[in-house]
């Protein structure tokens, strides 16, 4: 059995966060471990409230687990706080483990899930630990302070960021125009390709981040290169997205079941581009 861990906040809603990740690993088909960083208040509408663990109460639960399971990949969602950040850092920073980073800052409905301090110590001591690291373009705006419009500015930020030690960047383009959707991968080796697919026009897309990065967690853990790992990932937040669940009167979950549901796997076009 591959086990996998998810170290975020819990989404009371169960569209995102800790609900969103252990229901990606159940249908990919590994065994989900969780730490809890914080728990929220929340349904479609948006965040009301939030209350954070201790960074020693995150340690213990890692270090409970990291006891007694052997953890082969795991994720890091909403982190809130630099001192949590810190705490997960000082764990990870002893473990031979692949790490997604899903810098989640914040929610659909607007809530701010990273406390503004927060983001150095998520450049300095979490980022270069990273595997894979998943922003979409506003998080990879605040990453690098830099404004996002064009292939030229995405290609500039994530050169950017990797120089920050992480391996693979995906730079999600959900937020751009265009007729697709349109996710663009680059490597520590140069090498870059970008994955398009239709973009659907919904609002039932909460979560999107958190199931994307735990899609790319679970195939990690079952030893899929990265390359594919994201390949594949992509493939099941599509499927996810284009078989809405339409719950909610805001923005809904994606459909964590749609992967293995649909008769045909979701289209995702391969690009490589060097």
């Amino acid at each position: 059995m591959n086990i996998v861990m998810t170290i975020a906040g819990s989404d009371s809603s169960g569209g995102a966060g800790i609900q969103a990740d252990l229901k990606t690993f159940q249908e990919l088909g590994v065994y989900g471990t969780t730490v809890i960083t914080a728990l929220t208040a929340q349904n479609t509408l948006g965040v009301s409230s939030i209350f954070p663990a201790t960074p020693d109460f995150i340690q213990a639960q890692m270090e409970a687990v990291f006891a007694d399971l052997s953890v082969t990949a795991l994720k890091t969602g909403m982190l809130f706080s630099a001192d949590i950040i810190d705490s997960v850092a000082e764990v990870l920073q002893q473990m031979d483990v692949q790490l997604v980073v899903d810098p989640v800052m914040i929610a659909k409905g607007g809530a701010s899930l990273l406390q503004q301090e927060a983001v150095e110590a998520l450049k300095t001591k979490l980022i270069p630990l990273a595997t894979v690291l998943t922003p979409n373009i506003p998080e990879a705006e605040v990453l690098t302070g830099r404004m996002i419009s064009t292939p030229a500015d995405i290609q500039g930020a994530a050169e950017e960021i990797l120089q920050l030690g992480v391996q693979c960047v995906v730079m999600k383009g959900g937020h751009l125009e265009g007729e697709d959707a349109v996710d663009t991968v680059f490597l520590q080796d140069d090498s870059t390709f970008s994955l398009s697919s239709e973009r659907i026009q919904t609002r039932h897309t909460h979560g999107t981040g958190c199931t994307f990065s735990a899609a790319v967690t679970a195939f990690l853990g079952k030893g899929y290169a990265v390359r594919d790992a994201i390949i594949e990932a992509k493939r099941f937040i599509q499927a996810a997205i284009e078989n809405s669940l339409n719950i909610g009167n805001g923005n809904g979950p994606t459909n964590h079941f749609a992967y293995k549901q649909v008769s045909a796997k979701s289209e995702v076009q391969l690009v490589e581009t060097t």
